[in-house]
């Protein structure tokens, strides 16, 4: 059993057998769902897990409570995939009690059909609860990125329970050659990033707080640089600029619209571009492209007249951007069309309610082929992106 502090272990489930996360996450390295508990003079477990997992991980608090029951189940995230056993965890353990927002408990009757009005304490911003030597401090955490969440403050150990914040994608017995930044990035932006303001708000709160470990839902306990994810946290959630350079995006059907994106990638970086993040639209994962629109602050996006509209891959990326806040950006332009070119014009209008967002004065326009006319005009987009 996995110690976290002398009191605070870990009783959580690895899934190796996922092919989607929410049915549309890629996750090569599996996911974790995490779990704790807390022994004092009472016992307090943190959140549950997938359904899939219930015995595994009622065998694990098992293992914790070395012949103790549990008191409380603390449920800060209504998601299923932190909820699936409530049910079980109540029928097993007839004496505990749930601990949740009042928000909670509606959708634990919507889900699972029980709000445990007879079993349960309804916790807000302040509320405290005692186990013994640790007091349990609760935190609003509203549209982080359900209405529902509550994060939990240990005050005796410093541990923040984060629910979802600053979780990652990946098992926690499946090692991550990109270490921790780029798959937190990539749960972060796909899955929290439109709610930035509120989760700004909780930052907030927590920046008084004395924090030594972040325990989240999804991905590894946080227990050493903490300045570190913080300090990403808050670029993420403000919507700043992570890494400095030009991210490009493009669809291609026939190679010329590709063969401006390879020649662009050139001159940036014979220009001094410190990095050049090139994605292919229809090829690459749209979530990982997602991901870099939001790390850089400089974009350009080239793709194909379609249908008189553009590309789909172009479109659909365009539109979860807008779905997910992405703002404060330079974006540049190249399109190409055959006979009646309209893919930039269908572009800045698809960008029109991101904020703050600037377009390059030069805009390349392709009429079929790449010509020497076009590669001046990119030589100027080059210009314009390092400016």
């Amino acid at each position: 059993m996995n110690h976290i502090t002398k009191d605070i272990l870990y009783a959580g489930v690895n899934d190796h057998d996922i092919d989607l996360f929410e049915g549309q996450y890629i996750v090569p390295l599996g996911m974790a769902y995490n779990s704790y508990v807390i022994l004092d003079e009472k016992i307090a477990v943190m959140d549950s897990v997938d359904k899939h997992f219930g015995e595994e991980w009622l065998g694990n608090l098992e293992e914790a409570f070395a012949g103790r029951t549990p008191d409380y189940l603390v449920v800060q995230h209504m998601e299923p995939d932190h909820s699936a056993n409530i049910a079980l965890f109540m029928e097993k353990y007839p004496g505990a009690t749930v601990v949740a927002s009042a928000k909670a408990f509606t959708m634990m009757k919507n889900f699972y059909g029980n709000e445990y009005a007879d079993r349960r304490i309804v916790a807000a911003e302040g509320t405290e609860l005692v186990l013994g030597n640790h007091v349990l401090q609760f935190i609003a955490a509203p549209m982080v990125h359900w209405p529902e969440v509550l994060m939990t403050y240990d005050r005796t150990d410093k541990v923040l329970f984060s629910a979802d914040a600053f979780g990652k994608f990946g098992a926690l017995d499946r090692e991550d050659p990109e270490g921790w930044a780029c798959e937190a990035r990539r749960y972060y932006f796909g899955i929290v990033g439109k709610y930035g303001a509120q989760a700004q708000a909780v930052l907030k709160k927590a920046s008084v707080l004395d924090i030594r470990v972040i325990c989240p839902l999804h991905g590894p306990v946080l227990t050493e640089d903490l300045p570190y994810y913080l300090g990403l946290y808050n670029t993420w959630t403000t919507y700043g600029v992570e890494t400095e350079g030009v991210a490009v995006f493009y669809t291609s059907v026939y190679g010329n619209t590709e063969k401006a994106v390879q020649i662009l990638e050139e001159k940036l970086k014979k220009k001094g571009c410190p990095k050049v993040a090139v994605s292919d639209l229809a090829r690459d994962d749209m979530a990982e492209c997602v991901e870099d629109a939001f790390r850089y602050g400089k974009v350009v996006l080239a793709t194909t007249t379609y249908n008189a509209d553009i590309f789909p891959f172009m479109r659909t990326f365009i539109e979860t951007l807008a779905e997910h806040g992405w703002r404060g950006r330079k974006v540049g332009l190249i399109e190409n069309g055959s006979w009646a070119p309209t893919a930039a014009k269908v572009m800045k209008g698809l960008l029109e309610n991101c904020k703050d967002t600037s377009f390059a004065e030069t805009q390349v326009k392709i009429l079929s082929a790449v010509t020497d006319e076009n590669i001046a005009q990119i030589d100027a987009l080059a210009d314009e992106m390092l400016r």
